[in-house]
């Protein structure tokens, strides 16, 4: 995952940053204890957004505990988990694994295939649990990759592939909330692929890298346009968040969508425009 879906902190409360970490720590330790360390490497607050939206609905019953955390060895750390952390754990492994091997087939990075031999036993056990995942998972991969392999710059096209992917992952059951749930899961995918390459786009221009915006990005304007993409896509993800029964950690997650989204956006913004005054200033 990316790491873009994330609480700003600065706006929340103690308590609630307390709560948010403590799955995030959950979800660390399942992945560690299951996956070994290549899994829990793969840890991520996109992943750990997922868990409470889920839990949130679903209102499962949460162990509490505690943890050593080689990050944190004063003291051990609050741990909470539940079903949703298993399945957001075996989601992370699935995605991680066949992304890697989307990665070799297109750049032949050594790393990439590495990782993905660290993970294949362990996916191998996750295609017998979610097989239809799974297959519609490398479905949506194979057409991202053949697209970018083209260079197709429909960013509406490409962002909703990765839509499709996120949407299968936030399906967590068949039942009433599972089309708030896709659609939730559908914007808020391409909402990540577009702000990831919003914040690539430079380096990957540099490396020779595919990246939607490849030929938009000097034009004047981009920024502006990319912001007002962004924001409708969170606007039809809260839209659908908002009709879900969730009161349990809904400040935290509202903390998320409104807030917590747009820390990177507005941190590469800054970044870029600091560069372009420096510039400005020395060409005077």
């Amino acid at each position: 995952m990316f790491g873009y879906i994330v609480m700003n902190k600065p706006e929340t409360k103690m308590k609630d940053f307390d709560m948010y970490r403590s799955f995030y720590c959950g979800l660390c330790r399942e992945l560690r204890e299951k996956y070994g360390i290549s899994g829990q490497i793969t840890l991520s607050y996109d992943m750990t957004f997922v868990i409470m939206l889920l839990s949130g609905l679903y209102e499962p019953k949460t162990y509490k505990g505690t943890t050593r955390c080689v990050l944190h060895p004063v003291r051990k750390q609050p741990v909470r988990k539940n079903v949703m952390t298993e399945y957001c754990a075996d989601m992370n492994i699935l995605l991680t694994y066949y992304k890697c091997l989307d990665d070799w087939n297109d750049d032949r990075k050594y790393v990439k295939l590495g990782y993905a031999k660290l993970l294949e036993g362990k996916n191998n056990r996750l295609l017998k649990l979610y097989p239809d995942k799974a297959k519609r998972i490398v479905e949506l991969l194979d057409e991202l990759s053949a697209l970018e392999k083209e260079g197709e710059t429909d960013i509406d096209r490409m962002s909703g592939i990765f839509g499709h992917i996120m949407e299968e992952i936030l399906a967590y059951r068949q039942d009433e909330w599972e089309r708030s749930l896709r659609r939730i899961g559908f914007y808020l995918g391409k909402f990540i692929y577009l702000l990831d390459a919003y914040d690539d786009v430079e380096e990957d221009v540099k490396n020779k890298d595919y990246n939607p915006f490849a030929k938009k990005y000097t034009m004047e304007g981009f920024e502006g346009e990319v912001r007002q993409i962004l924001m409708m896509m969170m606007a039809e993800t809260c839209r659908e968040f908002e009709k879900l029964p969730i009161i349990k950690y809904g400040d935290i997650l509202r903390n998320i969508l409104y807030s917590g989204v747009w820390c990177r956006f507005e941190e590469v913004s800054r970044k870029r425009r600091e560069e372009r005054e420096k510039e400005h200033v020395g060409s005077i």
